[in-house]
C-alpha cells in the first residue's frame, strides 16, 4: 500500500514539475513610446522578462550576465541598439539617445528618446528585439499621440511596421 501511495506521489510530484517549467509558455515585450513636450523629445520605454533577456545574452556569449553593472548593461544596451529603431519619413534611423536601464528579478526596463524630435516625425518601427533568439516572441508598441494610442503588434513574421 505505502509503495503504491508513493508511487502516486512521485508522478503527482513529476507532473506538477513538468507544468511549471511549462508555465512560461509566451515571450513578450511591451514598449511605450509617446511625445514628452516638456523636453521636446519623443520617449522609448520597453519592458522585457528578466529571465528571457538573461537567457538571450547567455545563449549569445555562454557567460552569466548581472544586468546591474554597467558592463553587462552595455552589452544589452548594443543588443537592443541592433534590433530596435525608429525610422524617419526618409526611410533614415532617427538618431536614438540611451537614457538609461533597470533590472530587477522580474523585469527589464530600458528607456531611449529621440531628442528634440517630436513623434510625428517617426515614420515608421523595427522591432526585432527578442525576436531572432524566441520564436514565439511578440512585442506590443503601444504609440501615444496626442492623448490618443494605437498600438502595434511585432513577431517573427513582421518586424517593421509605419506608425500611422
Amino acid at each position: 500500500m505505502k509503495q503504491a501511495w508513493l508511487k502516486g506521489a512521485l508522478a503527482a510530484a513529476f507532473a506538477a514539475a513538468a507544468t511549471i517549467a511549462g508555465a512560461h509558455n509566451f515571450h513578450a515585450g511591451i514598449t511605450d513610446v509617446s511625445f514628452n513636450p516638456r523636453s521636446g523629445s519623443t520617449e522609448i520605454v520597453h519592458t522585457y522578462m528578466a529571465h528571457d533577456v538573461e537567457a538571450l545574452l547567455t545563449n549569445l556569449y555562454q557567460r552569466q550576465f548581472d544586468l546591474s553593472t554597467p558592463e553587462d548593461q552595455e552589452v544589452f544596451r548594443k543588443y537592443v541598439e541592433q534590433q530596435f529603431w525608429v525610422l524617419g519619413a526618409d526611410q533614415r534611423k532617427l538618431p536614438l539617445n540611451w537614457v538609461g536601464m533597470a533590472a530587477d528579478v522580474t523585469n527589464v526596463m530600458v528607456y531611449q528618446e529621440v531628442p528634440a524630435t517630436p513623434l510625428s516625425k517617426a515614420a515608421a518601427i523595427h522591432d526585432a528585439v527578442m525576436i531572432d533568439f524566441l520564436p514565439d516572441q511578440v512585442n506590443t508598441v503601444n504609440i501615444n499621440e496626442g492623448g490618443s494610442v494605437h498600438t502595434l503588434s511585432f513577431d517573427g513574421r513582421k518586424t517593421e511596421q509605419p506608425i500611422r
